[in-house]
């Protein structure tokens, strides 16, 4: 059956889709949710256990606090408290800590490390899915049972102050609030004023019952310019100012007889050593947590903290307030909270917070009765029936008290192992769906693999063996062993399996397209694998046979890609993913420079001194030059791979990357220190000069102009910002945050997109010139050349100026020169783009992610351009290679006259639309993982971006073999 390469390509995607699809059902776990009413309320709490008498009643111990302020610290990482610098950066906040009537401890906040994700765990007692860092940028209403609705629902009042994001998880809830926006992060001052200005006249009014205050300027500080910022200092006073006032308001309400009152001083999240957060690193989940209240015993010195989980604030505050625990928390309370209180409350609320563990558990696990959380917990009950009796007795002996003591452990013993049993639902995936969902995507790409140089020959089509695969005995065999398999885990699973609530007839269609897929992978393996005699040119050569041939190249590529895809199944090479491609590109320079020599020291054909000695081209012809030219251009050639490896070895010093090394100091920590900000000064200087000369030699002259007078602007704007300094400038203060600076360098990047777009258009519908096609492609990539040394820091500057250093000299002397066909210019460009995805300090981690950058040049927080600014500053090296290889394909197919037939206008646009597919799926499809700070799907998603970048690039060569269009 033979098929177009097109229809092939896409046939390949949708289904890859699917697979892909089937996959996430299953990597996401069913959250853990309770199946009973939508929210708890007092009604529902059972009875005081009894043992051998009718049910107590279900009198609930009075509230531990009458008033509760929470105040938010966004980042406030333990250290920041507990730490040796504590002591002068909180000093206030440290004595209370150290001598005061106060709890504290090391919250342990669970991964994603964001602010949404968090604020639900605090209120819920959840624990918040990967999904969550997505509905991050834009929090809707928060349904779930939830400590600020319970608190609504029982007639406190509540007030709060801070990040807007609590405003839209919980609308209407507050009594009064003011919102701020979290992602404006160049502005630490304001966001922070805004909530301080309301604090005296609240503190001096009696209506409110809850107080929550967000502070969110040490975080945007730590996005800026790090935990170690001389910014950050000045802010944890200005915290610590913002505690000692409210605690000293709340000491002067003080009644006597009443209620007392709870402070609660808390961060969200961490963050990493560059300020980042999101991941799973110590610093980004150790968070402090004080708890201040006269309730508690006075310490007489500094503890050490203990631990807890994040999510046990929210029972210990529903307990605390008299509220029901909200009905999804997998949180326990706080044993130190109750210590002050009687025998009998504490064993009510461990009670309270033990059965709603045990309803969830219950809900979530099918065989629940096998926990041994479950089974303590009963235990627990039965000796607490049994102590209650002996109480309401009057009971007053020594026994008592050693046996309250003794339910009392048991208690905490079973919330403790129940708690840990939910939290470990989170990490229960469906098995079964994602290898279904893994085979089918790996069938696919081992079939468009070996059907790849087929597609790619001048029939442009497939031929590929399905009639015969379905007709013959192995197909039906297959389709009965997996139904059996099928039968056979559905009917064994003990936890619910999506692939297995399918209708019998899609999972048949299922079965059968696997099983028809291997037979015609295992037909077209015996067809293509043997290999035949190598010719002298690069790519995959045609023999007579009809079976296809690799050169050493192509080896090392499809091993190389395809070995890289499967050394993601272990975490520890996503982890260390950067060292994979450092390790492949440096193979790639030397295999390079081996073809270099061979070409011009082995394979010479001697046919007399004038002539320059080349290998035949690909098309059989020879080109000649002026003998000093070629010996110019022969050295060159050789030296660009060393110089390659020279580049690569000095960027991999600029910035750390990875997990186990991220924390080590490199040399963009030197260049960014206040004593050598003249070196680095100097350096951006240069490194924007360099960039002018790259990209200007294929533009216009208005576009040249633009191009000077951005990069200028660029400067300009760094030294606003005080990152680097005019020879003019005695001192690095910055005097504006320059907003006006990084506008100015919009409008030429603007101008230069219109400019090669408007060349682009013209070239494609009126004139038809192939020059002018060429030069509108590459002033696109040089106004997103210009765009981007804008958003990267200035010690990145060499990553972007050294990448546009090797694209010039690999496509003038390597590529062209050695005559490498397409997909080999792809796959080099993908290896390439990757490498320098990690050259600018990136990695698979969302604490990686700069997100200052999606704030240059505005004064407000704008989603749109925001999202958009981040996501192109963070996948700039992906994205300026996949242009340049648009580009560079465009220029060298359009090289040769072009006749352009009837109705080729169609054809045109229909072209365009690959390419810029391609960059798009590999700028963005390329890191699934990235927000997810997970190692489970890299695998997947790495064959899934190989089989995109694979058949969208067959998709964007076939085009051009269409019949429309012949190369003269």
């Amino acid at each position: 059956m033979r098929v177009r390469s097109s229809v092939f390509a896409c046939f390949i995607l949708i289904f890859e889709v699917l697979g892909v699809a089937l996959f996430l059902r299953g990597f996401f776990p069913v959250p853990v949710k309770s199946s009973f009413s939508s929210k708890s309320r007092l009604s529902d709490l059972p009875a005081e256990p009894l043992a051998g008498s009718p049910p107590n009643s279900t009198r609930l111990p009075q509230p531990l606090f009458r008033r509760v302020v929470l105040m938010v610290v966004d980042a406030l990482r333990e250290d920041f408290v507990f730490g040796p610098s504590g002591g002068s950066h909180m000093p206030y906040t440290r004595y209370l800590v150290e001598k005061g009537s106060s709890h504290s401890f090391v919250a342990k906040a669970r991964p994603p490390t964001v602010t949404m994700p968090r604020i639900k765990a605090l209120t819920t007692g959840s624990i918040p899915g990967f999904i969550d860092v997505v509905m991050n940028l834009n929090s809707p209403a928060l349904l779930e049972d939830n400590l600020i609705w319970q608190a609504k629902t029982a007639g406190k009042r509540i007030v709060f102050y801070g990040d807007d994001t609590w405003v839209r998880l919980f609308p209407k809830h507050f009594m009064e609030y003011d919102g701020t926006t979290s992602f404006f992060v160049s502005d630490y001052t304001e966001v922070d004023n805004n909530v301080t200005r309301h604090l005296d006249s609240t503190l001096k009014r009696d209506d409110w019952d809850v107080l929550v205050l967000h502070y969110l300027g040490l975080d945007h500080i730590g996005h800026i310019s790090g935990p170690h910022s001389s910014l950050v200092r000045p802010k944890l006073l200005e915290m610590d100012d913002v505690l000692k006032k409210i605690h000293g308001s709340l000491v002067s309400k003080e009644a006597e007889g009443s209620l007392p009152y709870l402070l609660v001083l808390c961060g969200d999240h961490g963050m990493t050593e560059t300020g980042s957060h999101g991941g799973s690193s110590e610093p980004e989940v150790n968070t402090a947590l004080v708890l201040i209240s006269p309730a508690f015993k006075r310490k007489a010195g500094m503890e050490r903290p203990g631990e807890v989980e994040q999510v046990d604030l929210a029972p210990t505050l529903a307990l605390g307030l008299g509220l029901p625990v909200p009905q999804n928390s997998v949180g326990r309370v706080i044993p130190g909270v109750l210590e002050e209180r009687s025998m009998r409350d504490q064993l009510r609320f461990l009670h309270l917070n033990g059965h709603q563990l045990s309803c969830l558990l219950r809900d979530s696990t099918p065989d629940y009765q096998k926990e041994a959380g479950f089974e303590q917990f009963r235990v627990a009950e039965k000796a607490h029936g049994s102590w209650m009796k002996l109480y309401l007795e009057g009971n007053t002996s020594e026994v008592l008290t050693n046996m309250g003591k003794k339910v009392l452990k048991q208690y905490l013993e079973a919330l403790a192992a129940m708690s840990s049993a939910l939290s470990r639902q989170l990490g229960k995936y469906d098995m079964y769906s994602m290898i279904a969902g893994m085979v089918f995507v790996f069938q696919l790409l081992l079939v468009l693999l070996l059907a790849m140089p087929e597609a790619l020959s001048s029939a442009a089509a497939v031929d590929l063996p399905v009639r015969s695969s379905l007709l013959s005995l192995p197909f039906y065999l297959l389709c009965l062993l997996l139904a059996s398999v099928h039968v056979l885990v559905c009917t064994s699973a003990e936890s619910s399996c999506y692939f297995c609530s399918l209708s019998w007839g899609l999972v048949f269609a299922a079965v059968a397209f696997s099983s028809a897929m291997f037979c015609i992978l295992i037909s077209m393996a015996m067809r293509r694998l043997p290999l035949g005699p190598t010719a002298h040119g690069k790519s995959p050569v045609r023999s007579s046979g009809g079976e296809w041939s690799l050169s050493e190249l192509d080896v090392l590529l499809l091993a190389g890609t395809v070995g890289h895809t499967l050394s993601l199944a272990a975490s520890s090479f996503v982890e260390e993913e950067h060292q994979t491609w450092y390790f492949l590109l440096n193979t790639l320079c030397l295999a390079v420079f081996q073809d270099v020599c061979r070409k011009y020291f082995r394979e010479q054909k001697g046919s007399g001194d004038e002539e320059e000695h080349l290998l035949p081209s690909k098309d059989g012809h020879s080109s000649a030059h002026p003998k000093q030219e070629v010996v110019s251009e022969k050295w060159l050639a050789l030296a660009t791979p060393p110089f390659t490896l020279l580049c690569c070895r000095l960027l991999r010093s600029l910035n750390q990357t990875g997990v186990q090394w991220a924390h080590l100091p490199d040399v963009s920590h030197w260049l960014n220190s206040a004593e050598h900000k003249t070196v680095l000064s100097l350096l951006s200087a240069l490194c924007l000069l360099l960039i002018y000369l790259l990209v200007q030699r294929r533009c216009s002259l208005v576009s040249k102009v633009a191009l000077a007078l951005g990069l200028l602007g660029v400067y300009s704007y760094r030294a606003a910002v005080g990152n680097v300094l005019f020879p003019w400038q005695r001192s690095g203060r910055a005097a504006s945050k320059g907003t006006v600076e990084a506008r100015f360098v919009y409008v030429f990047v603007l101008g230069i997109l219109f400019s090669g777009t408007k060349d682009l258009l013209r070239s494609q519908i009126v004139t038809a010139d192939a020059k002018l096609k060429s030069r509108g492609l590459w002033e696109i990539y040089g106004g997103l050349v210009l765009l981007v040394s804008l958003l990267f820091r200035a010690h990145n500057l060499p990553v972007l100026c050294c990448g546009l250093l090797i694209q010039t000299l690999m496509a003038q002397f390597i590529w062209k020169k050695l005559h490498y066909d397409a997909a080999q210019t792809t796959i080099m460009h993908y290896w390439f783009g990757q490498a320098f995805f990690y050259f600018q300090g990136n990695s698979n981690n969302i604490g990686t992610v700069d997100i200052s950058v999606g704030f240059v040049g505005l004064e407000s927080y704008i989603e749109a351009p925001a999202i958009f600014l981040t996501a192109l500053s963070t996948y700039a090296g992906p994205l300026l290679w996949a242009c340049h290889l648009v580009c560079y394909l465009s220029s060298e197919r359009e090289r040769s006259p072009v006749t352009v037939g009837h109705g080729c206008y169609c054809l045109a646009l229909l072209r365009s639309v690959p390419a810029a597919a391609y960059v798009v799926l590999v700028t963005v499809l390329r890191y699934h993982l990235f927000i997810w700070s997970v190692f489970s799907p890299k695998l997947l998603y790495e064959s899934m971006h190989l089989l995109l970048t694979a058949g969208v690039c067959l998709v964007f060569i076939t085009m051009e073999q269409s019949p429309g269009s012949s190369k003269s």
